[in-house]
């Protein structure tokens, strides 16, 4: 006979009433992650994400060839840095789709993990795109050759109307959610990074430093290396199934014991389903005392504070005192 009584995970049932999503990126991390509640998909702008992929998209194209024309490295690791953009707010698209995809019987969660390969292959891809680049503005500086500066000004700038452009799609949601948020963020820091280009071709235009163009294709390469690198090791670390940056495991083993009926808690697992969307089983020893259904009210209690501790799916085993589940590895 079984000793254990099991309460299997209810968020089914709570779908519609809690979502709680974090930024790992979903193509970008930007500082902190915060707590947010069910954004209803009216709310998510699909639409503003499908344009920004488009504009930027078509952009990323007519910076490589007007980099290739202009023989300017800034011009085509600018590109680089804007495919990064592109690669973020696919990401996040697609990922939004995915959550909506129902479990089968072969994927019992659905296609939630994808989002964290995606992400991973993302940040690799990337990496080596700013390896090959990082290799030819470094030769670049060493060795300067000329460039119309003129053309590298006007194309940089034509990026900062594009980036605003899209960084405005976003920002009636901005507050909705995170991804939307960050999505706004990285436009807004796009913008900038283009004016720096502009900046280089106006001076490189009437005092042919040629060396300049070099220099600033390194300091752009450095700003996707900041982000890239956050959404390799963010990413890494899901695939892992680490225990979320933005989850303190003792916080919430210290939530749990506080629960009046809670005698022990033990085997505790959080990692993430998904780069929205994170999970949690353990094994809750109660009180004796409590009847069925006080055990059924306290687990559900639980599952509800674990939703404000960004933890959508739990599962949890409850167990007697006097019956030890005994089990040594978990």
């Amino acid at each position: 006979m079984d000793n254990h009584e099991h309460t299997h995970d209810d968020s089914h049932d709570h779908k519609h009433e809690h979502h709680h999503d974090h930024g790992h990126s979903h193509g970008h991390s930007h500082g902190g992650h915060h707590h947010h509640h069910h954004v209803s998909p009216g709310q998510v702008p699909t639409a503003a994400f499908v344009a920004g992929i488009a504009l930027n998209g078509a952009y990323v194209v007519a910076q490589v060839i007007a980099g290739f024309a202009t023989h300017s490295v800034a011009l085509l690791s600018d590109a680089g840095h804007n495919l990064s953009d592109v690669a973020g707010l696919a990401l996040s698209l697609v990922a939004f789709r995915l959550a909506k995809v129902k479990p089968t019987q072969s994927f019992t969660y659905g296609y939630q993990k994808s989002t964290i390969l995606a992400a991973l292959a993302n940040a690799v891809v990337l990496l080596i795109t700013i390896g090959m680049l990082g290799y030819a503005s470094v030769m670049r500086l060493l060795h300067p050759q000329p460039v119309e500066g003129g053309m590298l000004a006007i194309v940089a700038g034509i990026g900062i109307v594009i980036n605003l452009g899209s960084a405005m799609l976003f920002f009636r949601s901005k507050d909705h959610d995170l991804n939307t948020r960050g999505a706004f963020l990285h436009l807004l820091t796009d913008a900038l990074v283009s004016l720096g280009v502009v900046v280089a071709g106006v001076i490189i235009k009437f005092t042919d430093w040629y060396w300049l163009d070099g220099a600033v294709s390194i300091a752009v390469l450095a700003v996707i290396v900041g982000g890239t690198w956050s959404l390799l090791t963010d990413s890494l670390l899901m695939s892992l199934d680490a225990v979320p940056a933005d989850i303190e495991i003792e916080d919430i083993e210290a939530m749990i014991r506080k629960k009046s009926g809670v005698e022990d808690i033990h085997h505790m697992h959080v990692w993430a389903m998904s780069t929205t969307k994170n999970a949690l089983t353990t094994h809750l020893v109660l009180n004796e005392k409590l009847s069925f259904d006080e055990k059924m009210k306290l687990v559900k209690d639980l599952k509800h504070d674990l939703l404000h501790k960004n933890i959508q799916h739990a599962t949890i085993e409850l167990e007697s005192a006097t019956v030890p589940c005994g089990d040594e590895e978990h």
